[in-house]
């Protein structure tokens, strides 16, 4: 039994009817280096293994009005076939037949009376593969400890020795032995939200503070160049509205190598150049439907706050707003601006981060979160967002994983949506590659995939630039 802390709890709160808080990952697999693959196979697999991370067998217990933060509790009728089920991609089964399929499934929300995950088998996939569609409620891990849960699902090789469990599992499995089970009472219950209910507006109070802060920091760098805008003031772009119910995505992938020459070359992170080309597609796209603000959009980077060796589970994450460049033409000119405007962003972050999605769970009573953003949220948001779109970057594994047997060929993720964010970007590094996904609202971003395939063009426009100044250096120009 666990209470949920603020960040976690927050997740929960902000999730509306049309605006569900999961998160997920289409995996493409293939299977030809084993031949026992099956769906069989991986509700095996998973049963075996599912029980390692025990948030995964832990139902909700909301509390009445949501007048304090929800707890999980074991549930007595797990059963992970409830979890898993199979389905068939529309025939060929290409990349644009799954991205359909997993759009209509992203869409669903998950069912609060049972532990907050599903896991779809997907058969007929172009080339005789299969793939896998796994979502969780954003309550349960951030980006980093969704990583990790994969890695206590997967193998380091095909065909491992009969009850091996890779070393991220055996390690989760040890700590899970000197683990003990935490239970409280309904007095108890009412006793620690009484307590936390008293402690609501001391809390509060240290909430605004948080927020005066950060504001103070951005009016101190307002003058500087490449600072975020300040609240109120970001501009707005098509997809800054009011999200729907149903959900587009599209998904890309371009070399981690080229990625890196770009860096290298131009002495920027492997961040920035994310930035860069993600950010180059979104120009693409508003520029030729004349909708391009005439202002820099603003993304609004996910940064992990976990320290190397961190694998908890929950989110430690926090928002960082960095002006995007979307205003600058030139790629190059666009990279170094990025890079320019992440350092300020950063400096912001280290001394005045106010940590607004822990802020916001720890201080306010679920209910009333959740009562703000089903009224007033719609009409504030836009206004409101520190920024016109949040992207995520993930670093994930450079050694190939193996689940129920089957070759992880590639990681496309999705992300969620909120009042006035009808885009989202997410990024994966696997395997010498960089796996793009863009989840967006339909009725509101038209056609999704001229945004996936704008990132190979954003990415071949610095490489070309590099290897233009690298030539010329070279003939000594």
């Amino acid at each position: 039994m666990e209470q949920l802390p603020g960040a976690d709890s927050a997740f929960l709160a902000l999730e509306t009817s049309d605006a569900p808080a999961h998160v997920g990952g289409l995996t493409i697999l293939d299977a030809s280096e084993t031949s026992d693959f099956s769906f069989e196979k991986l509700v095996r697999t998973v049963g075996e293994r599912v029980h390692l991370q025990p948030r995964l067998t832990r139902k909700l217990r909301e509390l009445p009005l949501g007048i304090d933060r929800p707890y999980l509790v074991a549930d007595p009728d797990f059963d992970v076939r409830n979890h898993i089920h199979r389905i068939a991609v529309a025939s060929p089964g290409g990349l644009r037949d799954l991205a359909e399929l997993v759009s209509y499934l992203h869409a669903r929300p998950l069912h609060r009376d049972r532990p907050l995950w599903e896991l779809w088998f997907i058969e007929g996939v172009e080339g005789g593969r299969h793939a896998m569609f796994m979502k969780s409620h954003h309550c349960l891990m951030d980006g980093a400890a969704g990583a990790g849960m994969g890695e206590l699902l997967c193998d380091l090789e095909p065909n491992p020795p009969a009850g091996q469990l890779p070393p991220a599992a055996m390690a989760r499995a040890n700590q899970g032995e000197a683990e003990s089970e935490t239970t409280y009472g309904d007095f108890e219950i009412a006793l620690r939200a009484a307590w936390n209910l008293a402690g609501g507006p001391r809390r509060m109070l240290g909430f605004g503070a948080g927020i005066l802060r950060q504001v103070v920091g951005m009016l101190r760098l307002a003058n500087e160049e490449g600072a975020p805008p300040l609240p109120f003031s970001a501009p707005t772009a098509s997809f800054n509205a009011d999200v729907g119910p149903r959900r587009a995505f599209s998904a890309t992938t371009v070399s981690l190598e080229d990625v890196k020459t770009v860096k290298e070359h131009y002495g920027v992170t492997v961040n920035d150049v994310v930035l860069a080309i993600t950010g180059g597609a979104i120009r693409e796209y508003l520029s030729e439907r004349d909708e391009l603000p005439e202002e820099s959009l603003v993304a609004t980077i996910a940064v992990s706050k976990r320290v190397e060796g961190d694998d908890e589970v929950g989110n430690q994450i926090t928002m960082v707003p960095c002006l995007w460049a979307t205003d600058e033409p030139d790629p190059v000119e666009r990279l170094k601006q990025i890079h320019r405007n992440a350092a300020v962003s950063k400096e912001l972050s280290a001394s005045h981060d106010a940590d607004v999605v822990a802020g916001m769970g720890e201080a306010f009573p679920p209910g009333l979160t959740n009562l703000f953003m089903r009224t007033l949220a719609p009409k504030l948001a836009t206004a409101m967002a520190p920024g016109n779109v949040v992207v995520s970057n993930v670093r994930g594994t450079p050694v190939p994983l193996y689940v129920a047997g089957a070759r992880i060929e590639t990681m496309y993720p999705l992300s969620l949506l909120a009042s006035g964010q009808g885009l989202n970007v997410t990024v994966v590094s696997y395997m010498g590659k960089v796996d793009v996904g863009f989840i967006a609202d339909p009725d509101l971003v038209e056609d999704v995939w001229a945004l996936a395939e704008a990132v190979p063009r954003a990415l071949a426009e610095l490489v070309e630039a590099a290897e233009k100044e690298s030539a010329m250096l070279a003939a000594g120009e």
